[in-house]
């Protein structure tokens, strides 16, 4: 009996004005399946998100098509490789907003937090007048974090706003923070919620790059 070909795995996202959705979103579901790709690919005006697995040469194949959209060459991917496939389909979505936030007016194509590369985050973080934020949700935080790291308590992205607005502002007061430093697990969390804190007007607002 031949044995499985190797499953390529894929994460991916970018924010960047996408148009003609529908017609995308078509293209990309029969190239996936052309090609035997499964996993879950979001669109919509704001960009794409998106974990896919499959044969090497079919996930790469739905990656440079979505490269070839305006805005979209920059797109970023990470891998891993398993044995068998780890989706059951294809799934190619129109959604509202990429990660969901329910906040209006969010753009983070116009402006995110600044980007702050591993090898400087140590020290970012050591600084005291640094407020570390973990913005993954209560599962994600109860398998591990960073020490000192503020836990925001939310099941769902949609709390974050809410506990920005009611909780962070005093917290910074009360621990006399003068800049925020926020992480999540891929990075899309942290940009579309550096770009509300931003709009909120807050300042000094960095995030983990990558």
């Amino acid at each position: 009996m031949a044995s499985a070909q190797p499953q390529l795995v894929a994460a991916f996202y970018r924010f960047a004005p996408l148009a003609g959705l529908e017609p995308l979103r078509q293209e990309l579901q029969q190239l996936g399946t052309e090609h035997a790709v499964l996993g879950t690919v979001l669109l919509a005006d704001e960009g794409v998100n998106g974990t896919i697995c499959g044969p090497q040469a079919g996930v790469e194949a739905l990656l440079n098509r979505l490269r070839a959209e305006p805005g979209m060459a920059a797109l970023q991917e990470k891998r891993s490789w398993c044995d068998e496939p780890c989706f059951l389909r294809l799934k190619v979505r129109l959604k509202r907003e990429i990660v969901t936030m329910g906040c209006e007016g969010v753009d983070p194509t116009a402006q995110v937090g600044t980007y702050v590369p591993p090898r400087e985050w140590d020290r970012l973080i050591a600084d005291p007048e640094t407020l570390l934020i973990d913005t993954r949700n209560s599962y994600e935080v109860g398998v591990g974090s960073f020490a000192g790291a503020v836990d925001p308590g939310t099941e769902s992205f949609r709390e974050f706003p809410a506990w920005a607005e009611q909780t962070l502002r005093p917290l910074m007061q009360e621990r006399g923070a003068k800049r925020l430093a926020l992480f999540c697990t891929g990075g899309i969390r942290c940009e579309k919620a550096t770009a509300h804190l931003l709009q909120q007007g807050f300042d000094q607002v960095h995030h983990l790059e990558g």
